[in-house]
């Protein structure tokens, strides 16, 4: 079977969800009940619509004349201006198993109101209330949630490997590893009883893989950290607790016939304090603080016996930020983390896309050394994987997703030779097959990673579905770069309320109060770009109407002209107060 997860895909942990079966919900005025669908279990979650308590009762106290509905889980719970609402999956769809846990993707929800009616909201606060559930819609129609039942998909194989009998004891939601559950916040009200729950999470997608006649599984989950979570540009480097922006771990899992391989890598923003928010220019100029410890933030944000492949451009508005990325870690004089430059574009300019082996063969050594967690048919650790590679470019998209699946390739080879699936001469790049699958399933996980973070599919996936760039690919490119623009500069920050409302970075207010949502823009939002466009269109018909004399035409030409340029440049140099930038976030986030 072959898997590819995408990280966060939302990546996340997702709750509670049986195996194949569904529970059953039954709503009343006053309650809903919610069965568990394990066959003979009798035990009932009560959720009272009026005082929000939670209580485990029985089957025989759920009353006859409740409306009955087929659920497939529970998300969670969030409180809006109406009150709070109860997250259901609806519906979700198998996508393979792993060692022999079924996994699930949760393909619909239903966001359901405690109150009966909203009749007790002003106009404003309905209005609120409809755009806080937009926001929460958008973050569940973001692809990307997938759970298992019975088996913890938020830890490695390495560490469930090395985890005590307590942990294992623990309920799927209380040993999850809390940086990869992003329902957790919608979980809170449900700790108390956390045998009702199961934790989901990452992405699957499975196929059969056969070398040499040899019929494996290979799998890959990209887990996409909750923390400081948030779109492109409005979520940059790392805050004072270590977490990195847009951080994913992805692990590769090899299983064939009893033994078990895993391979694992991390991407995450540069870690130290820096910005780039939107202005209406193609690239803003990042902007890295002055007035903060890098490097106390820096060293909890990195872990030891760690490489640091940099593909970011030595040259223009990235310089900076690599020479103070080089200068941090040459500064820490820690000879367990090692640093290795490497400029994408001028390496790979011209279609040289070989030139990437430039930089594995480079760090070969070091991934040796690394070497990756393996463990034999009857259960013995061969190998652990001692240190872990944290590819880094601006985004950690597009150029980091080229050069975590080359590392990955490199450790798959190995690891099949050791298993007996690919014979000592043999190179991974021979088997056609498994190649294809291969190649896709990361270009997958690429597209994945960067909806969730830049609004688009990844960019330069046609090199990692086939090997090698094309005509078609650098189009393609161009437009989801053109798509991109549009979406960090007039839809993110509506994006980023929703990823933190849906977090709990952003609890909304019961009260009668005005939410951040009524802020309005001042006067240049809305007459600068009137002016402009009104003085643009009158620069065409000017031109298609000619006057009498060509000087006249030419005057009115350049008038007109001349007052869409001027306002053009003024909306320019005042690009911050153009885009759509968040509400509900504090400002020290964004800063």
């Amino acid at each position: 079977m072959c898997g590819s997860r995408s990280e966060g895909c939302f990546v996340a942990s997702r709750a509670g969800a049986c195996s194949d079966r569904l529970k059953s919900m039954h709503t009343s005025p006053e309650k809903f009940y919610i069965e568990a669908c394990d066959d003979g279990a009798d035990a009932v979650l009560a959720i009272d619509r009026v005082s929000n308590e939670m209580t485990l009762t029985g089957k025989k106290d759920v009353p006859p004349s409740t409306n009955t509905r087929p659920i497939c889980g529970i998300m969670g719970t969030v409180r809006l201006v109406a009150g709070m609402y109860l997250i259901v999956i609806t519906k979700k769809r198998n996508v393979g198993s792993l060692l022999g846990h079924a996994v699930w993707k949760a393909v619909d929800f239903d966001v359901i109101s405690y109150k009966k009616t909203v009749l007790h909201l002003t106009e404003d606060q309905t209005q609120d209330n409809k755009t806080f559930l937009s926001m929460i819609n958008n973050v569940l129609t973001t692809d990307g949630f997938y759970f298992c039942t019975d088996y913890d998909l938020t830890h490695t194989l390495q560490r469930l490997a090395n985890v005590s009998h307590d942990f294992q004891e623990m309920s799927l939601l209380e040993r999850a590893d809390q940086r990869f559950v992003w329902n957790g916040s919608l979980l809170r009200e449900f700790l108390a009883q956390p045998e009702v729950l199961d934790v989901p999470d990452p992405v699957v997608m499975m196929k059969p893989c056969r070398i040499n006649g040899k019929i494996f599984e290979w799998i890959l989950i990209s887990r996409r950290s909750c923390f400081r979570a948030g779109v492109r540009y409005y979520v940059r480097g790392i805050d004072s607790e270590g977490h990195a922006a847009n951080f994913v771990e992805t692990e590769q899992i090899v299983l064939y016939n009893g033994g078990r391989a895993s391979f694992v890598q991390t991407r995450g923003s540069m870690p130290f304090f820096w910005s780039q928010r939107p202005n209406l220019k193609y690239k803003p100029k990042p902007l890295i603080s002055k007035n903060t410890n890098h490097v106390r933030a820096f060293t909890s944000s990195v872990c030891f016996h760690l490489s640091i492949p940099l593909s970011v451009n030595q040259k223009g508005s990235e310089k900076p930020l690599e020479q103070a990325f080089a200068k941090m870690v040459t500064g820490m004089e820690n000879g367990m983390i090692k640093y290795v430059a490497f400029d994408f574009h001028k390496e790979c300019s011209r279609m040289r896309w070989d030139r990437l082996n430039i930089l594995v063969d480079n760090v070969a050594e070091t991934q040796d050394e690394y070497s990756y967690f393996m463990v034999d048919t009857e259960g013995k650790v061969l190998s652990q994987q001692k240190g872990t590679f944290r590819s880094n470019c601006m985004d950690c998209l597009d150029r980091t997703n080229v050069i975590q699946s080359m590392l990955a390739r490199r450790s798959i080879q190995s690891q099949l030779q050791r298993m007996g699936v690919l014979h000592v001469a043999q190179r991974i790049e021979e088997q056609a097959d498994f190649e294809k699958i291969y190649k896709n399933a990361w270009a997958d996980n690429a597209n994945a990673c960067a909806k969730q973070y830049a609004g688009t599919g990844a960019l330069k996936t046609d090199f990692t579905r086939t090997g090698k760039r094309t005509q078609m690919g650098l189009v393609m490119d161009g437009v989801n770069s053109a798509i991109r623009y549009y979406k960090n500069n007039f839809s993110d920050g509506f994006r980023q309320d929703s990823i933190d409302l849906f977090l709990g970075n952003y609890a909304v207010d019961e009260t009668d109060g005005p939410t951040p949502l009524r802020i309005q823009k001042d006067w240049k939002f809305i007459t600068l770009p009137i002016i402009m466009v009104v003085a643009f269109s009158m620069c065409i018909i000017c031109l298609l109407m000619t006057g009498d004399t060509w000087t006249e035409t030419l005057a009115y030409v350049l008038f007109w002209g001349t007052a869409a340029a001027i306002t053009a440049a003024v909306i320019i140099f005042n690009g911050r107060d153009f885009v759509d930038s968040p509400k509900l976030v504090q400002k020290e986030k964004m800063d």
